[in-house]
């Protein structure tokens, strides 16, 4: 293998120069990463209120439903970075783009660790009744402002000028 097939691995964006297909709107990419978004705002919902489903709902919001809660988070985060994402298309992406992303999945660490601290042993319940308490669920909302941060730095300002293909070649008016 040469090294210029490993780089088109890694990058697939390698000697294209637009993906958007030819109306210039990435459809495809804006289409899954909207299901993979509506899949987890039902997972979340479902998390949540399970009631709602006519599925059992205790007193307490216990581990299956943290452990829903926040795959319903990881879709939703999932589903809209990708969204925003597809936007950029294989053109350059701005600093502000890359620390948005990471800025994302900060506030999906800082959700995780803090929604199950109990399990980790750092709650106030020991580990076999896990509960998402008042400070793990305020942990849940920082994380969940936090990836909203950096979805606004994900958003593209700018819309790329693009030529027509009929306006590439001079006229020679002659």
């Amino acid at each position: 293998m040469k090294l210029s097939d490993r780089n088109v691995l890694i990058d697939p964006c390698n000697n294209i120069e637009d993906n958007h297909g030819p109306k210039g709107f990435p459809k495809n990419q804006v289409r899954s990463g909207l299901t993979v978004l509506i899949i987890g705002l039902i997972a979340l919902i479902i998390g949540l209120r399970p009631d709602l489903f006519g599925l059992d709902r205790g007193l307490y919001i216990g581990f299956s439903q943290i452990i829903l809660i926040l795959f319903g988070i990881g879709l939703l985060t999932l589903g809209a970075a990708n969204t925003l994402r597809s936007f950029w298309g294989c053109q350059e992406k701005t600093l502000l783009v890359d620390i948005g992303t990471r800025t994302i999945m900060t506030g999906y660490v800082i959700c995780v660790f803090t929604a199950l601290a109990d399990a980790f042993g750092f709650g106030t319940n020991p580990p076999p009744e896990v509960l998402l308490g008042t400070l793990q669920s305020r942990g849940v909302i920082i994380g969940m402002v936090l990836i909203c941060v950096g979805l606004l730095m994900m958003l593209r300002f700018q819309i790329p000028q693009t030529m027509d293909p009929a306006e590439e070649t001079p006229s020679t008016g002659e």
